[in-house]
């Protein structure tokens, strides 16, 4: 089971009327979107909350989580020590988060804090929660040095710990600190920052983010971007019901609030497969053993498969076999996977940080059946497969671009090399494709 839901709130202490002390007056935009979603927090009543902090104990290469059973926390830094909280953790959700963390060559646990109380980038949210919902444990999560797919990869861990339990997510960060008005000096990147996530929170597309430039977010003085590729990372490969709640920036810094919640997986079993050989290939350096569970037609079928990879429409590695080379399609979609990641020679290997804006697609193909000549092809129907002597040619078929049979063949003869003009035997097959 997926999270319940995830949200990115901002932090702004004045958000506490006794802090604010009138000053949240400024800011009833994103008063108002806080409480509501509060009262959605305490309508989905989570087990719980597990909250990703820019402001706690932050290390370059390690992801530290909440230790201890408990922690306590309060204003006293902004002048109202009265206002404290206290939290019990949920350590077995820690633990499994840290073990899954491992697992994909990522370091993170409960250890090397010495002050173990809570921060702003927590407390903040939580007065707002507790005032609605106070029946539940909390993992904190401090961000941490490494990069946005680390981050990214961390929520896939979340996500997947989570299991069963009823979990919800807050990414705690505000947007730019240099906006109109700030202490800290206004940029024009701060505004083009906020902008670049509003709308790809708009939209619901979370994968947008990695296209936002470092300079840009280095330039704008955020602390939320990668509390927010941690929330990106919980969704992976799902759909998302994106709701932006407030923006707004009165005081130069900001402040963003919005919902998601889990929708249908975006690829199926085929493309799943192909995504997680490739991502353990990658990550741990390892074949992924053949997964339980699979459909039987994954099972007990061979066939021919190409697997193609692609970041924003542009192809980023294809490898493919003709006939079946293993037992079975799904083993066939494993080792292709991995080859169109790592050994098409026509592009460096896939790293870590792009694993997660890969878009795969897996063509399944039909035994080839010689053909007379180009009469029988149709470039959407039926691949095309050119062969002279040892020489041998394919392209898929349906591809944009390929308007005509004498261009899928052209572009298949030159593909196996063999020379214009000279005569060549045609084979069709068609394919089942997932994309």
């Amino acid at each position: 089971m997926p999270i319940l839901r995830a949200y990115a709130l901002p932090h702004p202490p004045l958000a506490v009327p006794a802090v604010g002390r009138g000053e949240e007056n400024n800011i009833r935009a994103t008063l108002s979107a806080l409480d509501e979603v509060a009262r959605e927090i305490a309508a989905l009543t989570p087990e719980t909350v597990v909250f990703v902090t820019p402001h706690s104990v932050l290390y370059a290469d390690y992801f530290h989580i909440s230790p201890g059973r408990s922690a306590k926390g309060n204003f006293a830094r902004f002048g109202v020590p009265e206002a404290s909280f206290e939290v019990e953790y949920d350590t077995e959700l820690a633990e499994a988060i840290a073990a899954l963390a491992e697992k994909s060559n990522l370091a993170a646990g409960p250890l090397g804090e010495r002050d173990a109380g809570l921060d702003h980038g927590v407390m903040v949210p939580m007065w707002f929660i507790n005032r609605r919902w106070q029946d539940y444990r909390a993992v904190r999560i401090s961000q941490s040095g490494m990069d946005a797919a680390a981050h990214h990869g961390l929520g896939q861990c979340i996500a997947q710990a989570a299991g069963q339990r009823r979990v919800v997510l807050i990414a705690s960060g505000d947007l730019s600190h240099k906006l109109p008005g700030s202490s800290y000096g206004t940029v024009t990147e701060g505004a083009a920052f906020d902008q670049a996530v509003v709308d790809a929170v708009a939209r619901g597309d979370l994968r947008a983010l990695f296209h936002i430039p470092e300079d840009l977010r280095r330039h704008a003085a955020e602390c939320g971007y990668n509390s927010h590729m941690v929330l990106a990372g919980c969704f992976d490969r799902r759909k998302v019901e994106a709701k932006l709640l407030s923006y707004e920036g009165p005081f130069g810094v900001g402040y963003a609030v919005a919902s998601f919640a889990p929708g249908e997986p975006e690829e199926d079993c085929y493309r799943a497969l192909a995504r997680r050989s490739l991502e353990c290939a990658v990550r741990d350096g390892r074949r992924l053993p053949l997964p339980e569970g699979l459909p039987e037609e994954l099972l007990n079928t061979r066939a021919g498969v190409f697997v193609s990879l692609h970041v924003d429409g542009r192809l980023r590695g294809c490898i493919g076999t003709i006939a079946p080379t293993t037992d079975c399609v799904a083993l066939e979609i494993m080792q292709n996977a991995v080859s169109a990641g790592l050994h098409d020679n026509r592009f460096e290997p896939v790293e870590a940080g792009e694993l997660p804006l890969l878009n795969y697609k897996v063509d399944v193909l039909s035994p080839p059946e010689a053909i007379a000549g180009p009469e029988d092809l149709d470039v959407r129907r039926y691949g095309v497969i050119v062969s002279r002597g040892r020489r041998r040619g394919l392209l898929l078929p349906n591809l944009e671009g390929i308007a005509t049979v004498e261009e899928q063949v052209d572009i298949a003869r030159q593909k196996g090399g063999i020379p214009a003009g000279a005569p060549v035997q045609l084979e069709r097959f068609e394919v089942v494709r997932h994309e």
